[in-house]
Formats: C-alpha cells, sequence, structure tokens
C-alpha cells in the first residue's frame, strides 16, 4: 500500500542518516557563503528557508538546488516522532529511552521557535538621560512623526521591506502620500559633488548640501548596511516636492500642511517599551597599564508609570536585566567618552527549551544507562 510504504520511508534510519549528512554539508556551505554574503544573509539564505536556491546571472528567478535548514529539520523531525511511535511501546524499562527522545524533540521544537519568535534590537542610553526603545541592527524604517501635539507624538513606521515593493505608500493617519523615487539599499554621503554621486534635496533650510550614492551591500559581521532614499510628498492638490532621507542622518526633514507639521526620517526600526531606563552611571574600567576591558557596567532607573515601579538596577557582564519577557545584556559603550551605554536587548520567549532538553536528554540517559547498571549488578549478586 502506498501508505505504508510512505510511512516506511518516514520511519527509515537511512531518512535519519540522510538527513544528519545533509545537516552536515549544509552547515559547511553555509559557513563558507558568509565569506561572500555575510552572516546574516547566510543564515537567511541556508538555515532559516526550505530550499537554498540559485538565480542565473541577468535573471529574476530562482532554482532551488539544495534542502534548506527548514526542510531538513522538518523531516528530522517527523522522521524522529514518526519513528518513536512506530516502534516504541511505553515499558518500565524504556523510561530513559522515551525521556531521551522527549528531550530532542523538544530541542528541535525549541530550536524552531527560537529562530522564528526571538529578534534582538540595542538600547542606546546616553549618562543623565533615558530611552523607552530599542533599535533594530539590520533592519530599517521610514518615520512619519506627527508633531503637531506638543505633549505627544504619532509615529507612522514604514518598514524598509515595505519601501522596496511599493512605489506609493498611503496611511490612513497621513494627510498625504509618499512616493519612493529612489531606494540606495547601502549608501554613501558626500559634502561635495564627487564622481558616481548623485546631487540630493536640501534637508532644511541653512543645512550644506549633500550627495548621495549607492555603494555594495557589506558582509562582515561589524558592519551594517545604512540606506538612503529620494522620496517625493504628493497630496490631492499636487506635489509638495522632493525630499531626501537617510538613515547617515540624524536630522528630520520637516514638513507643515495647514495646522499639521510632520517630521519624516529614515532610521532604524524602533521597539518601544511599556518602561524607560534612566542611566545614572556608567563604569568602564581597564587592566592597569592596558586597553583592555576589565569590567564595565551600566547603573540605570527603571521606571514604569502605569505600574508605579521605580527601582535601580546594575547591569554588567554575565548579569543581564530580565525584564518584561525580554533580557537587557550589557554589550557596549561610547568609546569616546564613555559616558554612553549600549545594551542588547533580546526577545526570546522559548529561552529556556535548550535548558529542559538538555537536562531531559541528559535525565533520560542517567535512567537508563542505570536500569541497565542495576540490572547487571543484580544478575553479578544471584550468580
Amino acid at each position: 500500500m502506498p501508505f505504508k510504504r510512505f510511512l516506511n520511508f518516514l520511519t527509515s534510519l537511512r531518512l535519519t542518516v540522510a538527513c544528519l549528512c545533509l545537516g552536515l554539508v549544509l552547515v559547511f556551505i553555509g559557513t563558507l557563503a558568509q565569506v561572500d554574503l555575510g552572516l546574516y544573509k547566510a543564515q537567511n539564505e541556508f538555515f532559516r528557508s526550505f530550499f537554498v536556491y540559485w538565480t542565473p546571472k541577468g535573471g529574476n528567478w530562482k532554482i532551488p538546488v539544495f534542502p534548506g535548514g527548514y526542510l531538513v529539520g522538518t523531516v528530522l523531525l517527523a522522521n524522529l516522532i514518526a519513528a518513536h511511535i512506530k516502534r516504541f511501546r511505553f515499558e518500565a524499562k524504556k523510561t530513559g529511552i522515551w525521556m531521551i527522545h522527549s528531550g530532542l524533540i523538544l530541542m528541535l521544537l525549541g530550536q524552531l521557535l527560537t529562530d522564528v519568535l526571538s529578534h534582538e534590537s540595542r538600547m542606546h542610553i546616553r549618562v543623565g538621560s533615558s530611552s523607552n526603545y530599542s533599535e533594530s541592527v539590520a533592519d530599517f524604517e521610514l518615520a512619519v512623526v506627527e508633531t503637531t501635539d506638543p505633549q505627544s507624538d504619532k509615529v507612522v513606521a514604514i518598514p524598509q521591506s515595505v519601501l522596496v515593493h511599493e512605489k506609493e505608500i498611503r496611511h490612513p493617519e497621513l494627510p498625504f502620500s509618499i512616493e519612493l523615487t529612489k531606494l540606495f539599499p547601502n549608501s554613501e554621503l558626500s559634502l561635495s559633488n564627487a564622481p558616481g554621486f548623485l546631487a540630493t534635496p536640501a534637508i532644511s533650510p541653512g543645512e550644506p548640501a549633500v550627495w548621495v550614492r549607492e555603494i555594495p551591500l557589506v558582509t562582515t559581521t561589524d558592519s551594517r548596511d545604512v540606506p538612503s532614499a529620494m522620496l517625493e510628498i504628493k497630496t490631492p492638490q499636487g506635489s509638495l516636492g522632493a525630499r531626501f532621507v537617510s538613515a547617515h542622518l540624524s536630522l528630520a526633514n520637516n514638513l507643515a500642511l495647514g495646522n499639521r507639521t510632520f517630521e519624516i526620517a529614515l532610521r532604524p526600526k524602533r521597539s518601544y517599551k511599556p518602561f524607560s531606563l534612566y542611566l545614572e552611571k556608567f563604569n568602564h574600567g581597564i587592566y592597569k597599564g592596558t586597553d583592555i576591558a576589565k569590567d564595565f557596567s551600566s547603573l540605570v532607573r527603571l521606571h514604569r508609570p502605569e505600574t508605579g515601579e521605580d527601582r535601580e538596577v546594575r547591569i554588567y557582564m554575565n548579569n543581564p536585566l530580565r525584564y518584561n519577557g525580554e533580557t537587557y545584556y550589557q554589550a557596549d559603550w561610547d568609546h569616546n567618552d564613555d559616558l554612553g551605554t549600549i545594551l542588547q536587548v533580546v526577545h526570546n520567549p522559548s529561552w529556556l527549551t535548550p535548558y529542559f532538553s538538555c537536562a531531559l536528554v541528559g535525565f533520560g540517559m542517567l535512567v537508563q544507562f542505570g536500569m541497565h547498571l542495576y540490572g547487571f549488578i543484580n544478575k553479578r549478586l544471584h550468580t
């Protein structure tokens, strides 16, 4: 029967070995690809996909050439569960084996959940100031901030992934549309008209002219792409002119429309928190006679108005702040004056899964080997 043949194939040991071999090859070629693609792009193309694709030079279509990490992991998980259900029957003497297999299944599921649900960002705070948001390391957004009300801002954020596919952006909260004239995924700015650079509209009156050019995407892990874009603001009455935004610039474009005022900026994607962290003190100690960091830590005050929480927290190496489902690690600091801290913010709902799965596998091995050891000793004593 076709179903029986499929079940035999799904539960076979050959499929297990094949998946493990494919996984080893995938790790090898994916690691090599990081040299040209960079860490994040290689992870997405080789490990966070069902297939590894090849695109012919000059073409815009993709051909699957190798199974990706999601496909190998899914088949291996299905193989493990199906084989467990088909071959094993629950008996006291196989308790350890059940625990080991359950731990392996939990480990695979935990890795999938971590890959899908977790994300990292960074929070930069200067001494004497506070922050209630973190910023993505690799993702950017076009932010339109309405500043009409002096007490609060209304923010409309358009992810860079949307800008790539949508040439004209409309939003019910905005009285105008934004047409993307030119997007530079990675860019370089200049204050002079050098070869290869394009002139940009003035950011604001009195500011120096800026030129921009597109540069190749970066592949090293210690650098990142910095996008820029040319925009045109349109209303039903007509165009309000061209605008230039860049993640290189901290200065936003100001726009007045009737009695409403707006700021438009291209910036790292922000994730706002229901609390703020105020940096009271940053400490950076080094070993005497060297510039090697001995200790760097941040003394912050956590303030959450809705709950009345107001307390001091010291964050240092191997002692993060775990709060509101996120973990705040001491990651870096402002090297020029030691008056600012950079906290790495990790959101990973399944962060405990690896600990539970490893503990379950380890305890299962102790139980299984312990039972065999007990049977062996008991047999020797009665012979």
